[in-house]
């Protein structure tokens, strides 16, 4: 994304667009990383020839918790191992030994998943790789490492503090936490601020992409829903969000944790934010639900012809079904897993005594309900947890375009819904360069009027009517108000 920012307006151009393509070998599921810098090459190619070949800053936001290990040399050991993989499961029990629940969420506040990285340190110690080991570097801070020619090696504090060794109250590292399972903390190059200069891009990759140098390069949020966060268009006092595309993260900004244990029992993080907020939020399964249902129907590049005029059609129909006919825990880590997801859904559904889907529009309608049931009660949850009251209800990202998705959470919630952008993650990202970059000046209310005034915003007021859309107090009963177990991170 090429964006464009100061008195003139905020704009962003999508220039370049590749695939994110895991590989397994063996019983491994590995990020292609080589694969996807080769993109961020390619990209930044693309940007160079809409702009002329001058580029101001570049700024890299990306998922959480996985990282790449780097040997004395600076060269990467192997491919980073993905946060979708099964060598974390069961590893929470044999770390909740050493540090209870209780006391693991008091010193980072950070919700229990299988897959967080003190859980894939734990499974990697002993092994070569860690042994072999200088630097761990999180995806993100791998990327900008290479782009800078090796120069720049820090840890951005927002994607730091998914990692739970980060103590939300500090701001910085938890050594007890560290200490108590062994994780050496000398590993992790400093922690770094949104909005820091970390170096220009190398002369190579000047060479590789035609750009005309300097071209600084800034840390941003680089966990991708702390950079949505800051593009959250709200001018309300406590600002509550839908971050949605492949996860759903639904919460409130506030400028302190919340570390009690009725929060650890419902399942919320503390993950740090921008200009000393804390996203406080709880993680759901999105719509990779539904994007599984549709690789599984064959929608989508390669799919026989369904394209997306046949997703809209199923949209459509979805909308004319009856309400919370059918409604499961979208969180459940029986869906975390791809493959036969409508089957899967059915199979939740009959377990449950609930009728099953019956076709397409039925089960995409099931997929919807069950989503905005989960916004409902996580945000519901986070306004109790914390005493604040929220007016609004902002869905950003990819799901802001979903109108029915939209629809259904503010009736779900009982709130208006502010849908968009669609692309808060990069707005964010570049609003925070142009900050540093002296282009745009305030805190974070003066960079989210930019997006009011740039952004194509729709509002969804809530109908109120149960007789029309459903009651979603008893669906809440029906599958249960367990914690969502699922990670914040990109697909």
């Amino acid at each position: 994304m090429v964006g464009r920012a100061g008195p003139g307006g905020l704009s962003l151009q999508e220039v370049h667009r590749f695939p994110n393509r895991p590989v397994r070998v063996g019983a491994t599921l590995y990020w292609d990383v080589l694969a996807l810098y080769r993109g961020v090459l390619d990209g930044l190619r693309a940007a160079g020839a809409a702009t002329g070949g001058r580029i101001t800053s570049v700024g890299v936001d990306s998922w959480a918790v996985d990282y790449g290990l780097l040997d004395a040399d600076g060269d990467l050991l192997g491919n980073p191992v993905h946060y979708r993989d099964a060598r974390t499961q069961g590893v929470g029990e044999r770390v909740g030994k050493v540090l209870s629940a209780q006391e693991l969420y008091g010193y980072t506040g950070i919700q229990a998943l299988p897959f967080n990285t003190v859980n894939q340190l734990v499974v990697a110690r002993g092994g070569s790789r860690l042994a072999a080991a200088r630097t761990l570097l999180m995806i993100p801070d791998l990327v900008v490492h290479w782009l800078t020619g090796g120069a720049a090696r820090g840890t951005e504090l927002t994607n730091a503090s998914t990692t739970q060794l980060v103590d939300p109250r500090t701001r910085d590292w938890s050594r007890p936490v560290a200490d108590a399972l062994g994780i050496d903390l000398g590993l992790f190059p400093p922690l770094r601020q949104p909005g820091d200069h970390l170096g220009e891009l190398a002369p190579e990759v000047l060479a590789e992409t035609g750009l005309a140098g300097p071209v600084r390069v800034t840390a941003v949020a680089s966990h991708d829903t702390a950079s949505a966060v800051v593009a959250v268009p709200a001018a309300d006092p406590v600002v509550a969000y839908v971050a949605t595309g492949t996860w759903s993260l639904a919460g409130l900004e506030l400028d302190a944790p919340v570390l009690t244990e009725e929060s650890r029992r419902a399942d919320f993080s503390n993950e740090l934010g921008v200009d000393g907020t804390v996203r406080y939020l709880r993680n759901t399964m999105g719509l990779w639900l539904l994007q599984e249902c549709l690789r599984e129907w064959g929608y989508g590049p390669g799919g026989g012809g369904a394209g997306p005029g046949a997703l809209d059609d199923l949209l459509r129909e979805a909308a004319l079904v009856a309400p919370l006919r059918a409604v499961v825990d979208a969180g459940s880590a029986e869906f975390l897993a791809p493959g036969r997801m409508p089957e899967r859904i059915a199979a939740a559904c009959r377990r449950a005594g609930r009728p099953e889907p019956r076709g397409r529009a039925e089960t995409v309608r099931c997929v919807l309900d069950s989503l905005a049931l989960a916004h409902r009660v996580a945000l519901g949850d986070a306004q109790r947890l914390s005493g604040r009251t929220a007016a609004t209800v902002h869905v950003v990202g990819g799901g802001s375009r979903n109108e029915l998705l939209c629809r259904l959470t503010a009736d779900a919630c009982g709130l208006p819904v502010e849908a968009g952008p669609a692309e808060a993650a990069a707005l964010g990202n570049v609003l925070v360069q142009a900050r540093a970059a002296g282009v745009l000046a305030g805190g974070l209310p003066e960079l989210r009027a930019q997006v009011r005034a740039s952004e194509r915003i729709r509002r969804y007021e809530p109908t109120g009517d149960t007789g029309r859309t459903g009651d979603w107090a008893a669906a809440e009963a029906v599958v249960g108000r367990r914690p969502v177990s699922a990670p914040c991170i990109a697909p």
